[in-house]
């Protein structure tokens, strides 16, 4: 018997083939706007416009992060960061969780740097307090948060963001302890893998990367493989955001959060992942249901789990650490979320 062997493949077949073997999720995302023009040309359209109009306000996030994820591969400063999380683990979450809280990423923008730091051999449970503390609070937020929803507000908001980070580092650091969540990272992102578990091997730091080609092209490729990478997973992200938007309308999302008692605060945490808008466009909403007899706490739940667990953030995040990993993270969003709402009710109460 003898073997016959395929055929050559056409150019076109060969680009089909690859664009469908690496690239499903542009290729998901441009089918979705074909039926969307086709069968609702208003709605393609303002889904269009609302992708790309969020990955513009996301940008100048993203390119910081891809920035200073590339720098630090492109030196050699990695091994250097790394070696900084080598300490106590609790002080070492504590100070990750503290920083998190004054950072200015958003849930997306800070996954490059979150994808860097675990490649780098940074623990997760550090990892992990920088990660859920991020989205929720920075300077500028806290003043806007000031500005609608009052002093006592923003402080608990602060605090919360601390405190949610304190509580996924330690969850996290005591199941790693235990022998889980080893090489965190989805095979083929960032240069994780194996080596992601384990701090590296310190090497010369060149600061002035951008006198040796080799370093110069290692920066514009991981900077490039990142930013193509989280680029189309936002971008579905953002159109499947639009398509939530237009068909959940937000009278229904008031009435949902109306009221007092506990319902609200867990209804609120539910409701906060795929009806948030961003930080800052959540607060006029928090604020006028809050002004209609909405609980402290509902609002702040909302809040908090909308930041942390958004639907674009969910997408990024499936994308880049393996399933339990992604799991977790979602789980410590929705505990923290719905247990910061509660005291913070409980406080206002006293």
């Amino acid at each position: 018997m003898t073997d016959h062997a395929l055929p050559p493949r056409t150019p076109m077949a060969a680009f089909l083939h690859m664009m469908w073997s690496k690239e499903k999720v542009w290729l998901f995302s441009a089918l979705l706007l074909a039926v969307l023009f086709v069968l609702v040309p208003a709605q393609g359209a303002t889904s269009a416009a609302f992708a790309a109009q969020n990955l513009l306000n996301v940008a100048p996030f993203l390119i910081l992060s891809i920035g200073i994820a590339a720098y630090a591969g492109a030196t050699g400063a990695d091994g250097l960061i790394a070696r900084a999380f080598t300490g106590s683990p609790m002080v070492m979450i504590l100070i990750a969780a503290a920083a998190g809280g004054l950072s200015p990423f958003c849930s997306c923008g800070v996954i490059p740097l979150i994808a860097a730091l675990l490649a780098m051999g940074v623990p997760l449970s550090a990892v992990m307090a920088f990660w859920l503390a991020s989205p929720v609070m920075d300077p500028s937020m806290f003043m806007l948060t000031t500005g609608v929803l009052g002093f006592e507000f923003a402080v608990a908001k602060t605090i919360t963001a601390v405190a949610l980070g304190v509580f996924g580092g330690i969850t996290v650091h005591l199941i790693a302890k235990a022998g889980g969540l080893a090489d965190p990272l989805r095979e083929g992102v960032g240069n994780g893998g194996c080596g992601a578990s384990k701090v590296r091997t310190v090497q010369p730091v060149v600061w002035r990367f951008w006198a040796e080609t080799a370093r110069v092209r290692k920066f514009w490729r991981e900077g490039i493989k990142t930013t193509l990478f989280l680029a189309k997973w936002l971008t579905l992200a953002f159109l499947l955001e639009s398509l939530m938007l237009a068909w959940l309308p937000a009278d229904l999302v008031a009435s949902a959060l109306g009221g007092t008692g506990l319902a609200p605060i867990g209804i609120a945490t539910l409701v906060g992942v795929p009806a948030y808008l961003n930080g800052y466009a959540a607060l006029p909403l928090v604020g006028g249901l809050m002004e209609q007899g909405m609980a402290p706490g509902a609002g702040l739940a909302f809040l908090v789990a909308g930041g942390v667990s958004s639907l674009p953030a969910a997408v990024a995040v499936w994308a880049l650490v393996k399933r339990q990993v992604f799991v977790l993270y979602i789980a410590l969003a929705l505990v923290g979320s719905f247990a910061s709402g509660l005291m913070f009710q409980l406080w206002t109460m006293v």
